[in-house]
């Protein structure tokens, strides 16, 4: 008796689910079909240079890290006297 009501429900519930998703589909990713979303953020010029940005200087810093740790270990084996 109670699944009369609660599966009608359910179908309803998805039904809403799929139309919100289909009108805010967006995150930050691609461009969503015509008439929804808008421009994505990262594809910005502003953004993309903020990310190239932050790739560089986290390569540097991991060199950075690489050659310390190859410091240390070079010191470790054969100290200098």
């Amino acid at each position: 008796m109670l699944d009369r009501l609660y599966l009608p429900f359910l179908v309803v519930a998805a039904a809403a689910a799929i139309a919100f998703a289909m009108v805010w589909p967006q995150g930050l990713g691609d461009r969503s079909p015509a008439p929804f979303g808008s421009f994505p953020v990262q594809r910005t010029a502003e953004m993309q240079a903020a990310m190239r940005r932050e790739t560089l200087s986290a390569q540097r810093r991991t060199n950075q890290v690489r050659a310390a740790a190859h410091d240390i270990e070079s010191q470790a084996l054969a100290p200098s006297q």
